[in-house]
C-alpha cells in the first residue's frame, strides 16, 4: 500500500466515525429524551431493564451512551442498582445492531434484489433524501433530524466501503498479513481490541473496523475473535471514566459492567479454546467476512446475557464487594453532604451529553421549585392573619431550599446552554432561565412580608378593622395571581398566560387606593405612623409579587413566539386591546373594596 493508499484509508476511517457520529446524534435528538425517560420509568423487573436495554442501545446505536446514562441514574438516585444490571445487559446485545448494519457491504451476487441491499446501492438514494430534507427543514426540526440520520448513515456506509477498498491490496502484504497472525494468539488479540475500543470510546465503531479490514482477506477467524473479546472488554472505559468523582452505587454501576464483559470473556475464551485445544476447529484459519463478525459479535453478548442473568445479584454483591462503603465514609470523614432534593440530585452532570433528556429533569427541578414558592408565598400570606414563629420559621426554610433551587438549576442550566439543544428545547430552557430568577425573587418577597408581621407583632400593635378588611381582599388577589401563574407555569399553558396581566393591573389598582385611604385614616389619626410604615412595605412586597407573576406569564408567551420582549407585549399587545379592559373591569368587581 502506497502512500495513497494509507490516505485513502484514513479518510474512510473519518467518514465512518464522523457518519456513526452523525446518524446518533440525530437519533438522540428525534427521540427528545423519551428513550431516556423509558429507561427510567420502565425498569420495574430486570428482565424490563434487559429488553428496553436492547431497544435503547439499538435506537441510538451506542452501548457506551446507554451505560452512562444508567450510571448517571444511578449517581442521581433515579435508578437501583439491582435494575441497572438488566439494562447493561442489554445494551450489549443492542449494539450488535451495528455490526449487522454494516455487514450489508460484504453482500455479493448477481440479482436485482441483492444488489439493491448493497450499500453502495441505497446509501446514495439515502444520501439525496437526507440532503434535500436538510435543505428544506428551516421550519421543522424534525425533518433535519432525520435528514441527520439518512445522511450520517450514507456516510457511514461510504467511509466503510472506502476503507474496505483501501485496504483489499493489503492481502498480499507479508508484514500486514504477519501482524495479523500475531493476533491470533489469544492475549495478544484481545489487548489489540481492548486498546482499539478503549482509545476510540466506541465498541460499534471498533467492530465496524474489524470488519473492514476483512474485506482485505487477510484476516481469519483466529484473529478475528480474540480482537471481538477485547472490544467488548475495552467499551467499559468509557463508564469507568463516567463513574470518576460519582457516589459509590455509580461506580459499582460501571464495576458491573465491566465485570459483566470480563466475566463473560473468560468464560468463553476458557470454553472455546479448550475445546479447541481438543478438536481444534479448522474454521479458525478462513477468512473472516462481515457477516461473520457479526455473528461471533451477537452470539457472544447474547450467550452471556444469557448465561449471566440468573446471576444479576452476584454481580451486584461483587460490585459491591469492590466499591465498599468504607471507602466513601473514609473519604468523607469530618465532612457533612449537603442532602438535596430529588429533583435536584437528578441533574447529574452525565445526562449534558443527552440533552433531551437534561432538558426533561431540569423542566422536572424547575416545577418543584416553582410549587415551593407557591407554598412559600401562602404561607407568607397567612401570616397576615395571624402571626406564629412556627409559620415564619417555614417560610425561612422555603426560602433558603428555592434558592439552593436557583443555584443548581441555574448553573446546569447554563451548562446545558452549550450543548447542540433542539429548537424546543432551546426556548424550554429560555423560559426556565429566565422565570427562575422571579420564582426566588417572590420568597424572597414573601420573607420581607414575614419580616413585616414580625415586626408588627414585637410593637404589639395591629390594623384597624377597616384597614385589614381592604388588606384582605389584596390578598385573596395576590393568592389568587400566584396560584394561576404557577398552574400556568407547570402546564405551560401560553393561552391561560394571557388572564395574569389584568389581574396584576387590578392589583397595581388596589395598591393605589390602600395607600390613599391610609393616607386619609393617618389625617384622622386613626392610623399611627410606625403601622403606615409597615403596611406602606406589605403593601410593596404584594405588588412586587404579582409584578414577578405578570414576568412569568409574558416570558411564557414571547418565548412561545420566538421573542422576548416584554414591555412591547405588556404595553401594546395587551393593554391596547378591548378585551384587557373589559377583563380588568370584571376582576375589580370581584376584588372590589369593602365600602
Amino acid at each position: 500500500m502506497d502512500i495513497f493508499g494509507v490516505l485513502t484509508m484514513i479518510g474512510g476511517l473519518a467518514l465512518f466515525l464522523y457518519g456513526m457520529d452523525a446518524m446518533g446524534d440525530g437519533l438522540a435528538k428525534l427521540s427528545g429524551g423519551k428513550l431516556e425517560i423509558l429507561l427510567e420509568k420502565l425498569t420495574s423487573t430486570r428482565l424490563y431493564a434487559l429488553l428496553l436495554g436492547v431497544l435503547v442501545t439499538a435506537v441510538i446505536q451506542s452501548s457506551s451512551a446507554t451505560t452512562v446514562m444508567v450510571v448517571g441514574f444511578v449517581n442521581s438516585g433515579i435508578m437501583q442498582l439491582s435494575r441497572a444490571v438488566g439494562i447493561i445487559m442489554g445494551a450489549n446485545i443492542g449494539t450488535t445492531i451495528t455490526s449487522w448494519l454494516l455487514s450489508l457491504t460484504g453482500i455479493s451476487g448477481s440479482s436485482v434484489w441483492v444488489q439493491l441491499l448493497k450499500p453502495s446501492s441505497f446509501s446514495p438514494v439515502l444520501a439525496c433524501v437526507g440532503i434535500l430534507l436538510l435543505m428544506t427543514s428551516k421550519n421543522s426540526e424534525k425533518r433535519r433530524d432525520v435528514g441527520n440520520i439518512l445522511m450520517g448513515f450514507a456516510i457511514l456506509m461510504f467511509g466503510m466501503d472506502t476503507m474496505s477498498g483501501a485496504v483489499r491490496p493489503l492481502a498480499d502484504n507479508e508484514r500486514f498479513t504477519g501482524i495479523l497472525t500475531m493476533f491470533s494468539n489469544p492475549i495478544l488479540g484481545m489487548l489489540a481490541g481492548t486498546l482499539l475500543t478503549a482509545a476510540i470510546q466506541s465498541s460499534s465503531a471498533s467492530v465496524g473496523i474489524l470488519q473492514a479490514l476483512c474485506s482485505s482477506g487477510a484476516v481469519g477467524y483466529g484473529s478475528a475473535i480474540p480482537i471481538i473479546m477485547g472490544q467488548n472488554i475495552g467499551t467499559c472505559v468509557t463508564a469507568l471514566l463516567s463513574s470518576v468523582g460519582a457516589n459509590k452505587n455509580a461506580k459499582r454501576a460501571s464495576m458491573i459492567h465491566l465485570y459483566f464483559n470480563m466475566i463473560g470473556t473468560v468464560i468463553f475464551m476458557a470454553v472455546f479454546y479448550g475445546i479447541h485445544a481438543v478438536t481444534p476447529f479448522g474454521s479458525l484459519n478462513e477468512p473472516a467476512n462481515a457477516a461473520g463478525i457479526a455473528v461471533i459479535h451477537s452470539l457472544f453478548n447474547i450467550g452471556c446475557a444469557v448465561l449471566m442473568f440468573p446471576f444479576s445479584d452476584l454481580l451486584v454483591k461483587l460490585a459491591v464487594l469492590t466499591v465498599r462503603d468504607e471507602r466513601e465514609d473514609a473519604g468523607q470523614a469530618g465532612t457533612e453532604e449537603k442532602i438535596l432534593p430529588a429533583e435536584l440530585a437528578a441533574l447529574d452532570e452525565r445526562f449534558l451529553e443527552t440533552p433531551g433528556y437534561a432538558m426533561n429533569i431540569s423542566k422536572n427541578a424547575a416545577y418543584a421549585m416553582a410549587e415551593e414558592t407557591k407554598g412559600c408565598i401562602s404561607l407568607a400570606l397567612e401570616l397576615c392573619s395571624g402571626y406564629t414563629e412556627e409559620k415564619s420559621a417555614a417560610v425561612i426554610q422555603r426560602e433558603q431550599l428555592i434558592d439552593t433551587y436557583e443555584d443548581v438549576l441555574g448553573t446546569y442550566l447554563l451548562k446545558l446552554s452549550s450543548q447542540d439543544l433542539s429548537q424546543e428545547d432551546g426556548r424550554s430552557l429560555s423560559v426556565l432561565l429566565h422565570c427562575m430568577s422571579d420564582l426566588e425573587r417572590i420568597s424572597d418577597h414573601a420573607v420581607n412580608i414575614c419580616g413585616s408581621m414580625e415586626e408588627m407583632k414585637k410593637r404589639k400593635q395591629g390594623f384597624s378593622e377597616k384597614a385589614f378588611d381592604e388588606l384582605r381582599v389584596l390578598l385573596d388577589a395576590v393568592h389568587d395571581i400566584v396560584e394561576m401563574t404557577t398552574a400556568i407555569f407547570l402546564a405551560g399553558d401560553v393561552e391561560r398566560a394571557k388572564d395574569v396581566e389584568p389581574l396584576e393591573e387590578v392589583i397595581d389598582s388596589l395598591n393605589v387606593t390602600l395607600r390613599q385611604n391610609h393616607i386619609k385614616r393617618l389625617r384622622k389619626g386613626i392610623c399611627t405612623i410606625e403601622l403606615g410604615i409597615i403596611l406602606e412595605d406589605l403593601i410593596t412586597d404584594l405588588e412586587r409579587v404579582s409584578d414577578h407573576c405578570s414576568n412569568i406569564a409574558v416570558c411564557l408567551i414571547e418565548v412561545s413566539g420566538d421573542g422576548f420582549d416584554t414591555h412591547a407585549y405588556v404595553d401594546v399587545d395587551i393593554r391596547q386591546t378591548p378585551w384587557f379592559a373589559q377583563e380588568v373591569e370584571r376582576l375589580k368587581k370581584i376584588y372590589a373594596l369593602p365600602l
